[in-house]
């Protein structure tokens, strides 16, 4: 039996290179989705905290309600009725016009410190407040899945994101 001469193979330091190339990639990838879906949930945090302070954090704020009286194309105004201590009544307050504003409904606000405008409080206005960063939830979900491949954490967001979503759906 005839013995072939040996190939000569790879040098070893050319297969550590390249593990180690594709580990550097391998660390970028991971580094730069996990800033992105990071961000993403910060933005949503951001979007969502400018009026959930005021439904969240209602010591010292005037509360009470406001019956629609009139709805233009992006705010409705009314009247607003008094409920907390120190509050005042007021002829007119604005409210944004939503889907779940209504003429001639009456809803429960805060007002937002030195304007006219008011916020709906109670459940349906702390989950409408935090809507924002229910759809980072759904975003950040996908940047996990396809850039971190971490399937199971993808699902408990956007699992969080939908039930947030639907729970505000269905209160307002």
């Amino acid at each position: 039996m005839r013995a072939w001469p040996m190939i000569p193979a790879m040098p070893a330091s050319a297969i550590s290179s390249r593990q180690a190339s594709a580990a550097a990639l391998r660390f970028g990838q991971l580094a730069a989705m996990g800033t992105v879906a990071v961000l993403i949930l910060i933005a949503g945090v951001f979007g969502s905290w400018s009026t959930a302070q005021h439904v969240m954090l209602t010591k010292g704020r005037e509360r009470g309600t406001i019956e629609v009286t009139r709805c233009g194309e992006d705010t409705c105004t009314g009247p607003f009725t008094p409920l907390s201590d120190g509050a005042g009544a007021r002829r007119q307050v604005v409210i944004e016009k939503t889907v779940a504003v209504r003429r001639g409904q009456t809803y429960t606000v805060v007002i937002k410190p030195g304007t006219d405008e008011v916020v709906r409080s109670g459940p349906a206005g702390v989950l409408y407040a935090w809507v924002p960063f229910g759809g980072a939830l759904l975003l950040a979900s996908v940047v996990v899945a396809g850039g971190l491949r971490r399937t199971r954490a993808a699902w408990v967001l956007a699992g969080a994101g939908a039930v947030l979503l639907t729970a505000a759906f269905a209160v307002i």
